[in-house]
């Protein structure tokens, strides 16, 4: 117990300082200067041979001596010496090691010689990198500036510092008096883009827009020119806002800055330049709507260096380019889900925490309850015991799975309910857990005092630490689960504040405890349980099956993620674990341990191996046997445009909900021959694996993860949700109003 205790007080622990820590992960990126605003650049080459550069560097910012780098933009015409910098201030960066920066002004002085005497002209390329060091603490990409200079021109470099701006005139906006609308920007100062490459494998595209100007997701295209065999991978767009255009329906936007990763495939050589043309598109709000833009870089993937060109804009359509969009939601990010209030959302997650009890994947783990409260017997103390301490399991659980869901979403990165599930370590994780359980309930090794508190063999432990790790077990086994009511309760959580948030996530945990509760304290329901006898053990040895088939049905999503060799190593894994817990549990001489460590480190091993494997391709070709079409936001345009129904279906094949769906309705003759009758397009996103085109399309309808179920009428319009627990009248209804 005095164990238990520690581990409950470090558990406390760890959630204070977690809710500590979340109001840095929430920092906005208001105020950020433009980096040619943050580090302004000015040059003097009026003395022939010299040629200096100024930097005034804004108040908060710092740049660094180190990525100064000035080249002549063609060096045959011109010879440069070394460029001579001022010692800066002696600093360590965790990324960058031991570096010198600078603040306020500095001035850097280029020797240069011209090959034609008679040239007049300078030409130079100045790259240069800094960092914003107040919160928001953000670095920026490196940026080139390219400079013409006219040699024994005047300068331009400033005498004093420049007056201050407001905050319009400091982003490139005309200033205006309050109470009237600024000009509409150019369109290279509305959109800012920068771009750079990140570890020879990754382009990272940037954005930073003004107040009340926003960028859409979905009219953004990466298309790599050269070299032949390199292609880009799908962007990974963070969250956005929800956004609904009359022009273009409903979409995602971006306001004052988005950064996105943008994977390079098929790069062999890590010192390859790749070309790349770049297009989006984006709005003032309640204004004008730009045409698309184009911009084409030049990246250097050794040296993470990008060129980028001035935007050009898309050939000329008969679309207007000055459409006045439709206002996006006043609050970012609230769920317009029925509008749920907080005692609805409470409701709500009461009533699906409670559902979740009969769903299939919670079911295996509940049996290891049952058996605890049948040898309990009839003492009211032990079944209140088992029953609260069960309830401070899944209360805990619940509650350190909100923590890090909401301190996730404050941070400004997506995520929705299940998602671990994605990962091939959890999932190979989960079939361990399962495999132990199983073999403890058949008899195989019990966990002894001094194991007490760790790993599996926990949740078939009798006391109330057995009782505490089943209540967590069952919330980790239920979370790819979504039951009716649920998906309301859950988005609003992730919009609502930090502590209405924590409230849904315990509602949910006092839902899927209820049962137990009610066995616990009231008499009348415990006695409807059969009387304890020799007979429970046999029950308890079968009851190890559920956990064996379980473990099995993992394994099938992990084969699904990547493919059979990771399922090999798992299965590997798991008969060095189940030899590692027999041999523990013949206990043959004081060291009998070291063997079973050393065999669990073999299972461990084999975890590590699977973390290296490539993604498996299989499931997406899968799609095709029943008739559907692989989702993409271009296919399913294509299909609305043309006026054809859709129904959109997000999936996952950990998703227990999804395959009894899938069962029930959507893999019978009855589904196919509705679709011909209808019209339909079945369109189908596998999320199995981690998919930011699947994660944004949930997002874009605030679900907390899979199933989801959208129907496209034949006319146009909203996209219209079916409920997470399909039934065959409900598909058939939703189809025959959309083919009207």
């Amino acid at each position: 117990m005095p164990s238990f205790a520690r581990l409950a007080r470090n558990l406390a622990a760890a959630a204070t300082l977690f809710l500590l820590a979340l109001p840095a992960f929430a920092q906005d990126d208001d105020g950020l200067l433009p980096v040619t605003e943050a580090f302004h650049l000015t040059a003097d080459p009026s003395q022939p041979g010299t040629a200096k550069l100024h930097w005034r560097i804004a108040p908060d910012y710092y740049l660094y001596r180190g990525r100064i780098k000035i080249k002549a933009a063609d060096p045959s015409a011109v010879t440069l010496g070394q460029p001579a910098l001022p010692d800066g201030i002696k600093k360590h960066d965790d990324y960058l090691g031991d570096v010198e920066i600078y603040h306020g002004d500095v001035e850097a002085t280029v020797p240069y010689t011209l090959a034609n005497a008679a040239n007049t002209t300078l030409a130079l390329d100045v790259q240069y990198q800094g960092c914003h060091e107040v919160e928001p603490k953000i670095c920026y990409p490196p940026h080139t500036e390219h400079l013409t200079l006219t040699v024994g021109g005047a300068s331009t470099i400033p005498t004093a510092a420049a007056p201050a701006a407001n905050g319009a005139a400091l982003l490139g906006a005309p200033a205006s008096a309050p109470g009237t609308d600024a000009a509409a920007l150019p369109a290279d100062q509305a959109f800012r883009f920068e771009a750079l490459a990140k570890d020879g494998k990754t382009l990272v595209l940037r954005w930073t827009m003004p107040k009340d100007y926003y960028l859409y997701r979905d009219k953004t295209q990466v298309t790599v020119t050269s070299p032949t065999g390199v292609t880009a991978g799908e962007p990974d767009w963070p969250s956005g806002v929800a956004h609904h255009d009359e022009h273009v329906g409903d979409t995602i936007v971006y306001f004052d800055q988005v950064e996105v990763p943008v994977p390079l495939k098929g790069v062999t050589d890590p010192s390859a330049k790749v070309e790349l043309d770049v297009a989006y598109q984006g709005c003032q709000e309640n204004g004008i709507c730009y045409p698309v833009m184009t911009r084409h870089l030049s990246a250097d993937l050794a040296s993470g260096a990008v060129q980028v060109g001035t935007p050009a804009p898309a050939p000329a359509t008969n679309e207007p380019a000055d459409v006045a969009p439709t206002p996006p939601p006043a609050h970012a990010g609230a769920v317009d889900e029925a509008h749920v209030g907080l005692f609805a959302a409470l409701g709500l997650a009461l009533l699906g925490g409670l559902v979740l009890n009969l769903m299939p994947c919670v079911l295996p783990v509940l049996s290891l309850k049952a058996i605890t409260v049948l040898e309990s017997g009839e003492s009211p103390h032990a079944a209140r015991r088992h029953a609260l301490w069960y309830t401070a399991g899944v209360m805990v659980a619940f509650a350190a799975l909100g923590l890090v869901v909401v301190g996730i979403r404050a941070a400004g990165h997506g995520v929705q309910w299940g998602a671990q599930f994605q990962q091939p370590l959890a999932v190979g994780l989960l079939v361990y857990v399962m495999l132990a359980v199983g073999l403890s309930m058949s008899g195989v090794f019990e966990i002894g005092g001094s194991l007490g508190n760790v790993g599996s063999g926990l949740a078939s432990r009798s006391g109330p630490s057995g009782d505490f790790f089943t209540g967590v077990l069952a919330v980790v086994v239920a979370s790819p689960c979504t039951a009716p009511f649920m998906g309301s309760a859950i988005a609003f959580a992730f919009a609502a504040p930090l502590g209405v948030a924590f409230l849904v996530f315990l509602a949910l945990g006092l839902g899927l405890a209820l049962p137990f509760l009610l066995i616990g304290f009231v008499p009348t329901v415990a006695r409807l349980l059969p009387r304890p006898g020799r007979w429970m053990e046999t029950l308890k040895q079968a009851l190890a099956f559920p956990m064996y088939l379980t473990a099995v049905w993992l394994l099938w999503v992990l084969t699904k993620q990547r493919g059979a060799d990771a399922s090999a190593l798992v299965l590997a894994g798991g008969v060095l674990l189940a030899m590692a817990l027999w041999w523990y549990g013949r206990r043959r001489g004081g060291l009998s341990w070291i063997f079973s460590a050393i065999l669990g480190l073999g299972a461990a091993f084999a975890l590590y191996m699977v973390h290296g494997l490539p993604a498996s391709s299989g499931s997406s070709n899968a799609t095709a046997a029943d008739g559907s079409v692989p989702y993409s936001p271009a296919k399913l345009a294509e299909l609305r445009a043309a006026g054809t129904p859709v129904l959109v279906d997000m999936t996952a094949d950990w998703c227990i909900t999804c395959k009894a769906n899938e069962r029930a309705v959507l893999d019978t003759q009855a589904f196919r021959d509705l679709l011909k009758r209808t019209g339909t397009v079945y369109m189908k996103g596998d999320w199995t694996d981690v998919n930011a085109t699947i994660g944004a399309f949930l997002e874009q309808y605030h679900s907390v993860g899979v199933p989801l179920y959208v129907v496209y009428p034949k006319g146009g319009g909203d996209g219209r949700k079916l409920s997470t627990v399909l039934t065959y009248d409900r598909v058939a209804q939703a189809l025959g109003d959309a083919a009207r």
